[in-house]
């Protein structure tokens, strides 16, 4: 952009949008001198026009009616909506009006980022996302710009907040799962129906966009394996503290023969790890590149500061002809560039966790454990631990094992007759 008055309107005025303008407007002079360039906030738009948001507003910037968005001057449009639509169809008509857009919507990045980023190159136009994966912490463009001259051999992740928040609780606290999800939502880090948190698909759409980011990978978000923390007891905390562990959600991508992996699972990591060190609502993001090694990012990853941070940046980026660099080289989810390929998950080896409910009387323990010989799957520790007449816990670490034979002698053994509830099952991190 010309070095002139960059333009900006804001469509969503909720928690980040209040935020979003409380920078734009009252740090305005500090971003001018940081920068060079005078960035003004000239339009918000929100179905809601007479709520409190904690920020003063200039008369005439608020409107609920879009059209003043799409018929404005305006240089950049920030979509802080959410969901898909009418998201999609919103940030097309940006695009088509001639505006670039910012967006923190990682749902919307991850199911049509292919027909949004094609679009967006065809009119000439950009789409920054920083603010889509872990909020104030700047994994995008440490991906994307610093880490540029690595091979990037693999990903972990703890990129939802409240899972992190909940399973902090569990362990810190010895709460129970039902009580952690209360706390998390009474202190506003889970939603009234936290399903998407707590079932592994914020975690996994993130890891979607990582994954296009850094590894070259391009696949629907809901081919990926999944398993959310809604499957952890406080029993699970209990024995992984004995095993040396913490219980971390992990989003997850590495290169193997073959491909790429990816996965997102609760996962048992070393307790002196810095993974396991990471607890209520942060974000963490451990890189391993084939020259720099491994980098470790932390911060926290939703809220309406940190996440505000992360549009304006990408604001700026925008401003300054940042993100149209980035923008043309990386050529995200582009039709035209191949994909690499993802390995097929029970194509995969891992070490698990697994938590069988069983009837507590002889002979259990010897036909679980002749089921898993049987697969060929090998165990290292083994814990049991009995119920007061409702049955025994058995827990079974593996050595490494490959994930289908572990899910077939799953399946095999939570059919049989003293089997009292299915089997949960994690990975494991040595």
């Amino acid at each position: 952009m010309e070095n002139k008055t960059v333009k900006v309107g804001l469509v969503g005025f909720g928690t980040i949008g209040g935020g979003v303008a409380d920078i734009l407007l009252n740090k305005k002079e500090e971003i001018r001198r940081k920068t060079g360039k005078s960035i003004e906030l000239v339009k918000i738009c929100d179905k809601d026009t007479t709520s409190d948001r904690g920020v003063k507003i200039p008369d005439g910037i608020l409107t609920d009616d879009l059209s003043e968005i799409l018929r404005s001057p305006l240089d950049i449009v920030i979509e802080l909506i959410g969901g898909l639509e009418p998201a999609r169809t919103f940030v097309l008509d940006f695009l088509k009006a001639g505006k670039d857009v910012v967006t923190a919507n990682k749902a919307l990045v991850a199911n049509h980022g292919p027909e949004l980023f094609d679009e967006a190159r065809r009119l000439g136009r950009t789409i920054a996302f920083e603010a889509s994966v872990c909020g104030g912490i700047p994994i995008l463009s440490s991906i994307a710009s610093s880490l540029q001259a690595n091979r990037i051999e693999s990903i972990d992740a703890i990129c939802n907040g409240t899972s992190n928040f909940i399973l902090s609780q569990m362990e810190g606290k010895g709460a129970d799962y039902d009580d952690a999800v209360k706390e998390a939502q009474r202190l506003g880090y889970a939603e009234a129906n936290p399903s998407m948190d707590v079932d592994g698909t914020d975690a996994v759409q993130k890891l979607t966009i990582m994954a296009q980011l850094a590894l070259g990978v391009k696949t629907d978000w809901r081919s990926i394996p999944r398993t959310g923390i809604d499957i952890v007891k406080a029993l699970d905390i209990r024995f992984a503290r004995k095993l040396g562990k913490r219980i971390r959600l992990l989003a997850t991508a590495k290169r193997a023969a073959g491909g790429v992996e990816l996965k997102v699972s609760p996962t048992l990591v070393p307790e002196t790890s810095p993974l396991a060190k990471v607890c209520d609502a942060f974000n963490a993001v451990q890189i391993v590149g084939d020259f720099v090694g491994p980098v470790f990012y932390q911060g926290l990853g939703a809220g309406r500061r940190p996440t505000a941070s992360a549009v304006c940046s990408d604001v700026i980026d925008t401003a300054l002809g940042r993100t149209r660099i980035t923008f043309d080289a990386l050529d995200l989810w582009s039709a035209g560039r191949e994909s690499v390929p993802v390995v097929e998950p029970n194509a995969t080896t891992e070490k698990a966790y697994l938590r069988f409910k069983v009837e507590d009387h002889p002979g259990v323990l010897a036909k679980t454990t002749g089921v898993l010989g049987r697969h060929g799957i090998s165990i290292s520790s083994l814990l049991q631990e009995s119920d007061a007449g409702a049955g025994a816990d058995l827990i079974i670490l593996t050595h490494e094992a490959p994930a289908g034979k572990l899910a077939d002698a799953v399946d095999e053994i939570d059919a049989s007759s003293f089997v009292l509830e299915k089997t949960v099952k994690m990975s494991v991190r040595d």
